[in-house]
């Protein structure tokens, strides 16, 4: 079986819709894009190395379009982006030019996909995604980069109903510029009492 390990930038108020630039996600006339460049340092750096090791993808499809035209390029930024598994979560995509890129529309693919041998899956983005994993108890880790400010609107990480959920914190970090960075993994589950490593 393989894990699944949820990375995500959110702000205090838990928005990860479109950190990275302004036109990167404007869906629900969003214009706070590009909301993690103010605190980027030499440390956060370093951090992103760590997260951005070779492993299979698990996208969303908006998510998948802005990489697909971008990573390609710029693989020297990321090495190895090109020839992982990119498995894409759509309803109206079943073909890219980007190589090793798979298609499925449904949540018992990405079960079978978990329960599947191979390396760990990643996700990054996919705010649909993540959500479908939260609700169906498929997050093994989560990796979060956690930014000192609020944004008030936005796609959120906590927002469509996840079940209850505990989680161990493996490791945790702070930038200068005051992120926080905080490794969790499942450890069991609170409606049942179940609750430990």
């Amino acid at each position: 079986m393989r894990k699944i390990i949820v990375i995500s930038m959110i702000t205090l108020d838990g928005v990860m819709q479109a950190p990275g630039g302004p036109e990167e996600d404007t869906s629900g006339g969003f214009n706070y894009g590009g909301w993690v460049a103010p605190y980027e340092d030499e440390v956060s750096d370093q951090e992103m190395e760590k997260l951005m090791t070779p492993a299979d993808l698990l996208l969303g499809r908006k998510t998948f379009e802005i990489w697909e035209n971008y990573w390609p390029e710029h693989a020297d930024h990321w090495p190895g982006v090109n020839e992982v598994n990119k498995y894409v979560l759509s309803t109206t995509r079943n073909e890219s030019n980007w190589q090793n890129s798979s298609f499925f529309d449904s949540l018992e693919a990405i079960k079978t996909l978990k329960n599947s041998e191979g390396s760990d899956i990643k996700v990054w983005g996919s705010s649909e995604v993540v959500q479908l994993l939260l609700k169906n108890n498929l997050i093994d880790e989560l990796w979060l980069k956690i930014y000192p400010l609020t944004l008030g609107e936005g796609k959120k990480l906590f927002s469509d109903g996840p079940i209850p959920a505990a989680f161990t914190l493996l490791e945790s970090s702070v930038t200068p510029s005051g992120v926080i960075y905080a490794h969790y993994e499942r450890a069991g589950d609170v409606k049942t009492g179940k609750v430990g490593a």
